[in-house]
């Protein structure tokens, strides 16, 4: 389920990513490895407090997106192996909230450029979703899904 869209105001969010071009029916295992990534090389980095878990991509091409799956920190890290620095930008978003388990992202998704489409608004072609807490059941998981708008 998706609720309603709307146009929100973000600021700049440093995170620490690992960096993949990967093909659609790759998504579930490519998200899980970069995590484990991410979570093994985290204690060795000083980042700062930890925010929630994201994953920043642009418009896809050949089949597959360019992904950035990774965590939003207080502060920028100097890259170590795999896991490197990035950021969400500052800048008026489309934004709307999936509940829901994770299958029902690309409709989510769907629907949010429906309405920037309806509305219209033209998306940058910077997209990214931030992960609420795991709950127990899957159909309450939020994701938080923004499109910068030019």
């Amino acid at each position: 389920m998706t609720s309603e869209c709307s146009i929100v105001t973000v600021e700049h969010q440093p995170t620490v990513v690992v960096k993949a071009k990967v093909p659609f029916a790759e998504i579930p295992q490519a998200q899980r490895a970069a995590r484990a990534k991410i979570d093994a090389g985290l204690p060795a980095l000083y980042t700062g407090a930890l925010g929630r878990t994201l994953t920043r991509w642009l418009p896809p091409s050949g089949g597959a997106l360019d992904m950035e799956m990774g965590t939003i920190v207080t502060r920028r890290i100097e890259a170590r192996g795999e896991i490197v620095p990035s950021e969400l930008p500052a800048g008026r978003a489309a934004h709307t909230v999936m509940v829901g388990p994770f299958d029902g992202m690309g409709a989510a998704w769907q629907t949010l450029f429906e309405w920037c489409q309806a509305e219209k608004l033209k998306p940058a072609g910077i997209n990214w979703e931030v992960y609420g807490p795991t709950p127990s059941d899957p159909a309450k998981q939020e994701t938080y899904l923004y499109a910068l708008l030019s």
